[in-house]
């Protein structure tokens, strides 16, 4: 009798032992069953979401904040992938003598031979005879800028004495002009923006002497409309080493031409200025003269890298330009990317117009004619 009690009562604990074990299985059964139905709750959701708002995928490294990312109205981003080395390329290119400018394939156009295809008449470019190198020629992107500011001035003041004396340089002929005038004018080999194709200098068939008075004034006050700045200016000559310079003209493109002349800051301020504006911080923004709105941002170059990783608006114009330093610069366009258009009627001017414009040239002459010297200043420039 003892044995069957002892059997019975091992019986009973394995029966018990069963059934705990069928309880705590049910219980994991049902606690994964109640995590998976969360989850394809969550997944309803987030393909409804998907077809209502602008829940997007993201290339790395850009990064949308969650509580952007239910706002139809921000600006989504994607990455695109640059080469570091064109850091050294675009219009923004600080060149001076601290910034070395890494060239050679620039796509260059001859002024003369344009003007010839184009009909244009009013302004030339002089060649020097004193090389073999075509001394008149520009970058592409910066002729037709050039040229329709220059045909507004034409058809505001019907002055066709302007000439363009000094656009592109090779690195050669840099180190000829060095050699003949020397270091207190001229910038040493890589160091001048002449080399970079997008800065020119005007000069005048009278005197050749173009300081940016009487009927000039107009030229040096509006290119900022057409994409260009006055480079060197008496106010900044601490800051740009380089004496004031009336006559040279560099293209940085209509939003940051206006930008650094309404807030009186040359290329040099102008660089470190963008450095602030990060893209994962606060952008520039402002409007210009023509009511077109912009975003500006710094992005850093993977120096370490062949590939930089630049985020970029999708669905939105922009432009990228290096700083010949250490980065890009983005331009957001939000009204499209501008071209340089014309800005002045080519009607006849009106008798106040023509007059005012008489009385201005013939003051500025007089002075002038005091003040000049019979030199070509243009040539005692940085060259």
């Amino acid at each position: 009798m003892a044995k069957k009690k002892n059997i019975s009562k091992a019986k009973s604990i394995q029966r018990t032992k069963r059934f705990t074990e069928l309880v705590i299985c049910a219980g994991i059964i049902g606690v994964s069953g109640f995590l998976i139905h969360g989850a394809m709750k969550r997944s309803e959701t987030i393909e409804r979401a998907d077809n209502g708002s602008n829940i997007i995928e993201v290339t790395e490294p850009t990064t949308i904040p969650p509580e952007e990312v239910t706002d139809p109205n921000k600006v989504i981003y994607e990455s695109l992938m640059v080469n570091t080395k064109d850091k050294y390329r675009g219009e923004l290119i600080l060149v001076n003598e601290d910034h070395q400018y890494f060239g050679g394939d620039e796509n260059l156009v001859s002024i003369i031979e344009k003007n010839n295809i184009n009909g244009i008449s009013f302004f030339s470019a002089l060649a020097d005879p004193n090389t073999s190198e075509e001394d008149d020629l520009i970058l592409d992107t910066v002729y037709d800028p050039m040229e329709i500011f220059i045909e507004d001035y034409y058809n505001l003041y019907y002055d066709g004495t302007l000439i363009i004396y000094g656009a592109y340089r090779s690195t050669e002929r840099q180190q000829e002009i060095l050699d003949e005038k020397g270091s207190e004018i001229a910038a040493k080999p890589g160091y001048s923006e002449h080399e970079t194709g997008y800065a020119f200098d005007f000069s005048e068939t009278v005197n050749y002497d173009y300081q940016g008075t009487g009927d000039h004034a107009w030229l040096n006050e509006n290119c900022y409309k057409y994409g260009f700045i006055v480079r060197y200016t008496e106010e900044k000559t601490d800051i740009t080493k380089i004496a004031s310079e009336p006559w040279h003209f560099r293209y940085v493109g209509i939003p940051h031409a206006y930008y650094m002349t309404k807030n009186n800051l040359c290329l040099e301020e102008y660089t470190d200025f963008l450095k602030k504006y990060t893209y994962e911080g606060e952008h520039l923004e402002f409007t210009d003269h023509d009511n077109r709105k912009y975003e500006v941002y710094y992005v850093p170059s993977d120096d370490g890298a062949e590939k930089t990783s630049v985020p970029v608006p999708s669905g939105k114009d922009y432009t990228i330009s290096g700083n010949n330093i250490d980065g890009f610069i983005i331009t957001v366009c939000h009204d499209g990317i501008p071209e340089a258009e014309h800005l002045v009627n080519t009607d006849e001017p009106d008798e106040d117009t023509t007059e005012d414009s008489s009385e201005d040239a013939s003051e500025d002459s007089s002075e002038d004619s005091t003040d000049s010297t019979s030199e070509d200043s243009s040539e005692d420039a940085e060259i």
